[in-house]
């Protein structure tokens, strides 16, 4: 990858050097979907003046098309302010959508690597978001060269909603365009710092756009076969078809299974919640004589039951429900809605998504989100609400201490019959018990986990936050 491109400058500037799970090597009809789902939310979502995003981008190789062109006179209405970085002759300048007050052109000379990228910047006071890449070089194209088709064609890419690493990647792309027009780049500046310096005053509910992205990522996979489909022989499409269906749900699978470990991440008080909820309902599970299958669903239930917190605010993981603010308590109640609208993109977890859905209702029927109650809720709902609960309060939070496994569990008996299964409350109980006396250790992972946990756990972190009684 180039040393001056804006992916490379950005790694170089992280402490550990790591960018990340989503940096990889894309199609580029997959950054294209990709871009489509991050403008999508701005077009969709029209927020208030104080709230419009600063947008910077730079389109590979100076390509502008009609759509394309047209597509940026709307997201512009919705915006504070666009920077489009073209080569002179993309046909940019005698558009409309070029005319306008808020709309800055830079014309990058075509000796300059930004010609080579593809870079779609978002900062807005409640969100950031982007996509950067840089497609390979005619060396590393070999041994058979750059692709005829122009949707094979391949970039070195990211997408992130990260706020730092968006931040800094605006920083650099600003600085990179510096030379070009310094008094723009000065008031491209400005206008960064002065949104971040801004306070949302909403809370941002990304889900739509999450979903967009993993609709995008589906439907750009199945555009790919159909273009192959005219350019292939028929038992070469078959074979590709094949994989590509393949790994359609795995890629989807793999960035709902990154989005909930970045969940964990942001959380300094139990960065350990979702392996432990997973390991601990396995476990619950098996006491139970749940089927293999009951159990391999309950476990990715485990794994993705926070799904609905990756655009929480940062209370969300350093107060108590009762130290919250109303909007942001109310996102807190609805975070098993919230996750399983992002899941719907997915039909495949659709048995996940329900158990996801309802894991918050109530034995009593005063839960949420459709006031189930008694055996009316799923098995899966209901053990992973449990275990949740008690796996929360082993972990500190706000003003309230951590509880050991005895205080824990007390704390889930006193809802039993009430918020909880009686019957599950026992089989807890069971296993807390077990656990006191030494003859069962509390797994702090469960059997089989995906491999985008195990690339990237920490080893340390997962040993520091078992679940363990504690004095």
């Amino acid at each position: 990858m180039n040393p001056e491109s804006t992916l490379n400058q950005l790694k170089a500037s992280l402490p550990d050097g790591q960018l990340p799970s989503s940096f990889g090597v894309y199609f580029k009809n997959t950054l294209v979907a990709l871009c489509h789902a991050l403008e999508d939310h701005i077009l969709q979502t029209g927020e208030a003046p104080e709230e419009r995003p600063l947008v910077l981008v730079t389109f590979q190789q100076g390509k502008w098309y009609l759509q394309e062109a047209d597509r940026y006179l709307e997201i512009a209405d919705r915006s504070n302010h666009i920077a489009i970085s073209a080569v002179p002759d993309s046909g940019f300048a005698s558009h409309r959508t070029g005319q306008l007050d808020n709309v800055s052109l830079i014309h990058l000379k075509e000796s300059d690597s930004l010609v080579m990228e593809w870079n779609l910047v978002i900062v807005a006071p409640g969100y950031t978001a982007m996509v950067l890449c840089h497609e390979l070089s005619e060396d590393e194209y070999r041994p058979h060269g750059k692709p005829s088709v122009d949707s094979e064609r391949k970039f070195y890419g990211l997408w992130t909603f990260d706020r730092a690493l968006v931040c800094k990647a605006a920083e650099i792309l600003i600085d990179r365009l510096s030379p070009y027009d310094p008094e723009l780049c000065d008031r491209l500046l400005g206008q960064y710092q002065a949104i971040v310096a801004t306070p949302s005053k909403v809370v941002p509910d990304l889900s739509g756009v999450v979903s967009r992205i993993v609709t995008y990522l589906q439907s750009s996979q199945q555009e790919l076969i159909a273009v192959n489909r005219q350019t292939r022989e028929l038992w070469e499409l078959e074979g590709q078809a094949k994989r590509i269906s393949r790994n359609i749900s795995a890629n989807k699978l793999q960035a709902f299974l990154r989005m909930a470990q970045r969940v964990d991440e942001r959380d300094p008080f139990n960065p350990c919640a979702s392996l432990q909820v997973a390991a601990l309902c396995e476990t619950l599970g098996q006491i139970l004589d749940l089927p293999t299958v009951k159990l391999r669903r309950l476990r990715l239930a485990g794994l993705l039951h926070r799904i609905g917190l990756a655009s929480a605010p940062e209370e969300i993981f350093l107060k108590t429900p009762p130290e919250m603010d109303e909007a942001t308590r109310t996102f807190w109640r609805d975070r098993a809605s919230i996750g399983a609208r992002l899941l719907e993109s997915m039909p495949e977890l659709g048995i996940i998504r329900e158990v996801v859905a309802h894991h918050l209702e109530h034995w009593d029927g005063t839960g949420v989100p459709s006031g189930q109650q008694g055996e009316e809720i799923n098995i899966k709902a209901r053990i992973l609400g449990l275990v949740a609960y008690f796996q929360g309060l082993t972990q500190p939070r706000g003003s309230r201490s951590a509880l050991n496994l005895t205080e824990a569990f007390n704390a889930c008996r006193e809802h039993s019959g009430t918020r909880f299964d009686p019957a599950l409350v026992e089989a807890l109980g069971t296993v807390v018990r077990l656990t006191e006396v030494g003859l069962m250790q509390l797994p702090d992972k469960p059997t089989q986990l995906p491999n985008v946990w195990i690339e990237e756990m920490p080893t340390s972190k997962s040993q520091d936050s078992q679940l363990t009684p504690r004095p």
